[in-house]
């Protein structure tokens, strides 16, 4: 499995007391999807077209047409005060971003200090988190 997907999911999803199930894995539910021809699989916009046929007998209405709603994941609060905290820190503090000139160092210092205060910069911190792991792992001179 690429990166142990399922694993990963699993851990998640147990993670917050959510139970995760992947019926559509099963070996002679994916040779028989893999076996329809395109124009059962969507309809329009409308995407999983057999999926939705077979649903229908089984599932209310109101629950087939209801938008999708998805669930948070707690970053901010794992970046402020738990799992994710140290390891923001050190990141920000090795100084990539900055050693290479792509951002100032002394902005994002402000902008960290100011976060653990108070909800803002919530994404741009996240972003410069990100960008900061890639350029340690594929950037100028990473690993």
């Amino acid at each position: 499995h690429p990166d142990d997907i399922l694993g990963k999911v699993d851990r998640c999803a147990m993670a917050v007391s959510l139970e995760s199930r992947v019926p559509f894995l099963d070996r002679d539910v994916v040779e028989f999807a893999l076996r329809l021809p395109d124009r059962y699989l969507r309809e329009g916009e409308t995407g999983k077209k057999v999926l939705r046929q077979v649903l229908t007998r089984h599932v209310p209405k109101e629950l087939m047409d209801r938008p999708k709603k998805g669930f948070s994941v707690p970053i901010e609060k794992w970046l402020r005060k738990g799992r994710l905290k140290n390891w923001a820190q050190e990141l920000l503090l090795s100084g990539r971003i900055g050693i290479e000139g792509y951002l100032d160092e002394r902005q994002i210092g402000r902008m960290w200090e100011e976060f653990t205060k108070d909800r803002i910069w919530r994404p741009q911190i996240w972003y410069v988190l990100m960008l900061e792991a890639w350029l340690q792992e594929c950037g100028k001179g990473g690993a």
